[in-house]
């Protein structure tokens, strides 16, 4: 059975810093494309950051130069580290694993998760106070 679990998230006032972690359990991370998702409240889903199998890493122009995504295969563990929160960065974080691709990348280079991504965590909520 494949799992996927978040942890890290939590409450921070702007400027704050978080680590999201997932774990793996039941599929190689060594083998898909992997990634981050957020959904705040009454909007659509938003994709963050992904890291393919090879390292290439992929953040929307909203989190660029703020959050890293990095991965650390042998503890089968994905990470997002969030640094200069904003409170527009509030919102429920999700990881996610595919074999093929995580987003669509839309004219205006916005990231949106497809919607038949193979597995998916359940979320770990982040608050930003400003």
């Amino acid at each position: 059975q494949v799992q996927l679990v978040e942890s890290g998230g939590g409450s921070v006032q702007t400027g704050g810093s978080l680590t999201l972690s997932c774990a793996a359990s039941g599929v190689k991370i060594s083998d898909y494309i992997l990634g981050w998702f957020r959904q705040a409240p009454g909007k659509e889903r938003e994709g963050v950051a992904q890291i393919e199998s090879d390292g290439e890493t992929k953040y929307a122009d909203s989190v660029k130069d703020r959050f890293t995504i990095s991965k650390d295969n042998a503890k089968n563990t994905l990470y997002l580290q969030m640094n200069s929160l904003k409170p527009e960065d509030t919102a429920m974080y999700f990881c996610a694993a595919d074999p093929s691709f995580l987003f669509w990348v839309r004219p205006d280079n916005r990231l949106t998760p497809k919607k038949d991504i193979t597995y998916l965590g359940q979320g770990t909520q982040v608050t930003v106070s400003s």
